[in-house]
């Protein structure tokens, strides 16, 4: 189970990766969704603050549960007290570059990764499962054998 510090990777991937250096915070949700799906994972992201008033385009995100800490806590609290709360806290992975939570991860032996680490085995796995879905006729097209074949079939006979 994943847990995901998300200003602090959202943070993380503005200021290292400039081709995703405008990501939402849905976005970035989304792009999550996808990753875990890949690994058969879940996992919880975490934002500061009471996020959107309409919290509708976060309800359905597959294997990601959306949290906002609201206005009377902060995402560091609500994850520290997440990490203290389970009752397998070896299971947990902690995604955040921040001292305090990468601290509460070690004491209570939860596993922990920088966010711009993690970001970067995001990407690594999206890009190798797009890359290894693609057919390769996409880019190649189809060869003449196989096109005479599709134009007997449709009764356009050369």
């Amino acid at each position: 189970m994943l847990i995901i510090d998300g200003h602090n990777l959202l943070r993380s991937i503005q200021n290292t990766d400039d081709e995703s250096a405008s990501l939402t915070d849905l976005q970035l949700c989304d792009l999550l969704s996808r990753y875990l799906q890949s690994i058969r994972e879940e996992g919880e992201i975490i934002f500061d603050g009471s996020g959107p008033s309409s919290k509708h385009p976060y309800e359905n995100i597959e294997k990601l549960e959306v949290i906002f800490a609201g206005q009377s806590s902060d995402a560091d609290t609500v994850i520290e007290n997440r990490i203290k709360s389970d009752p397998s806290p070896r299971r947990l992975l902690i995604v955040s570059s921040d001292l305090r939570l990468r601290d509460a991860a070690r004491v209570n032996k939860s596993q922990s990764v920088k966010s711009d680490a993690f970001w970067l085995s995001i990407k690594k796995e999206l890009n190798r499962r797009q890359k290894r879905q693609e057919p390769r006729a996409k880019r190649t097209g189809i060869s003449e054998s196989e096109t005479e074949q599709w134009m007997k079939a449709f009764g356009f006979e050369q």
